[in-house]
């Protein structure tokens, strides 16, 4: 049976991943690393690896999965209309009004 990612016995977790399977994550994400990184990054994989595998032990099968340890409420208010400014009230404190909307000095050129 072909070893795949994660198979091979390692330690006491029985996660393992070679410097080659490391290269070929890092060619399917289009990651171009020497082999200087591929040398430091395959050992650290390797504690990472190691550490969801010791995590992934610690809950029974009496612990339900869940995104957050404490429930979760919504805490927006009801969209509700209420009463706001006409355009002529909006439009009070403007220095210059043109066709119901705010004049504001060109930045621009004509060149758009």
């Amino acid at each position: 049976m072909p070893e795949t990612l994660g198979s091979s016995p390692r330690g006491t977790s029985g996660v393992e991943i070679s410097r080659d399977e490391v290269a070929h994550l890092a060619d399917l994400a289009r990651i171009d690393l020497s082999d200087a990184e591929l040398d430091h990054l395959a050992p650290q994989l390797q504690v990472i690896l190691e550490s969801v595998a010791s995590i992934q032990g610690l809950a029974g099968d009496d612990v339900p999965p869940t995104s957050h340890p404490f429930p979760l409420t919504n805490v927006f208010r009801d969209d509700v209309v209420e009463p706001c400014l006409s355009p002529a009230e909006a439009l009070s404190g403007a220095p210059a009004v043109e066709q119901q909307r705010f004049v504001v000095p060109r930045i621009l050129g004509d060149e758009q």
